[in-house]
């Protein structure tokens, strides 16, 4: 089977031997007559996406809660519990996801209840683990940890900020209040990496609308300064802004410029309101990039303070 004719489509057309309103294995299409270097062809050019391991949907495919579930049901086995990145996916946490995940699919974090065993396959990252029943949720015939779960469970990371960034992420589903997440904690007392959630579960806010804007805000909450808070309304003759991260007192907040919604068209529609914003509304206003935030040029803490020092400095001319 020559792919070169659908190279030339915006999308797949019903030419493509596999279903496009449904998601199919890695052994569907090597059953279909595509051969293993024309799949990975499709996915690199954008025709295919590949959510998880071994599983494939067409492009234009909506990538919502119904289509990612009908992709874990092709490969979880009946007695297999869908935990941690994934499964806080399947329910909406986008942010989980690593980048381009879709194009270099991992395992599957998919494990079987305390004495079961593990799943030894390709496509699973497998071992056992104890669950209570209130842990486990079905969702559309796949098996998964609850959101609250998956934020234990997340929340137990080496570091803070990936750690808080998954909180944030699973807050936002709605599926549980700070309170109920920190009562948990001690469930996990000695485990690993325990006291990470300890620390950073207090400062969950599902607010937060991207994992960079949840480094800057923690970044923000260990400087000797007035604390932030997530995504802050300004309204000002008529009109509504939401700031990233910033402090209401100071009017002073930063914006982190993700690539995707704040380059080329969106560049200019930044300046206007970063200009509303300062002109009309008051607010010192500091847009800050991945390398300001991450590795060895960051500067995301100098930024702060100096932005502290400023709004202090104009409340008292």
């Amino acid at each position: 089977m020559n792919p070169n004719q659908w190279l030339h489509m915006p999308y797949l057309d019903d030419t493509f031997p596999l279903p496009l309103d449904a998601p199919f294995t890695t052994r569907h299409a090597y059953d279909a007559g595509i051969a293993p270097h024309d799949l990975t062809l499709l996915r690199r050019e954008g025709l295919l996406r590949s959510p998880i391991k071994g599983v494939h949907v067409a492009a234009q495919e909506p990538d919502d809660t119904a289509h990612r579930l009908a992709c874990l049901r092709l490969v979880t086995p009946p007695d297999a519990i869908v935990v941690d990145r994934h499964a806080g996916w399947a329910q909406g946490a986008d942010m989980l996801l690593h980048p381009n995940e879709h194009l270099h699919a991992m395992p599957i974090a998919m494990f079987l209840p305390g004495g079961r065993g593990r799943l030894r396959n390709k496509l699973a990252d497998s071992g056992e683990r104890t669950f209570l029943e209130r842990d486990l949720t079905v969702v559309d015939g796949v098996r998964m940890t609850t959101p609250l779960r998956t934020a234990l469970d997340l929340g137990r990371q080496r570091w803070p900020e990936p750690a808080l960034t998954a909180l944030d992420a699973l807050h936002r589903l709605r599926g549980f209040s700070v309170p109920e997440l920190l009562a948990e904690i001690d469930r996990f007392k000695g485990m690993r990496w325990v006291r990470t959630l300890r620390m950073v579960a207090p400062h969950t806010d599902g607010r937060s609308q991207s994992g960079g804007e949840t480094v800057v805000r923690w970044r923000w909450l260990n400087l000797p300064v007035p604390p932030p808070e997530p995504q802050i309304e300004v309204r000002s003759r008529g009109r509504l802004a939401y700031i990233d991260v910033g402090n209401q007192d100071l009017r002073f907040g930063v914006e982190f410029q993700g690539l995707e919604w704040h380059t080329g068209e969106h560049e200019a529609e930044d300046d206007e309101r970063f200009g509303w914003l300062g002109d009309d509304a008051g607010w010192i206003m500091e847009p800050v990039w991945s390398s300001d935030v991450y590795g060895p040029q960051a500067r995301i803490e100098e930024i702060i303070i100096d932005g502290v020092r400023r709004g202090r400095a104009r409340l008292a001319s």
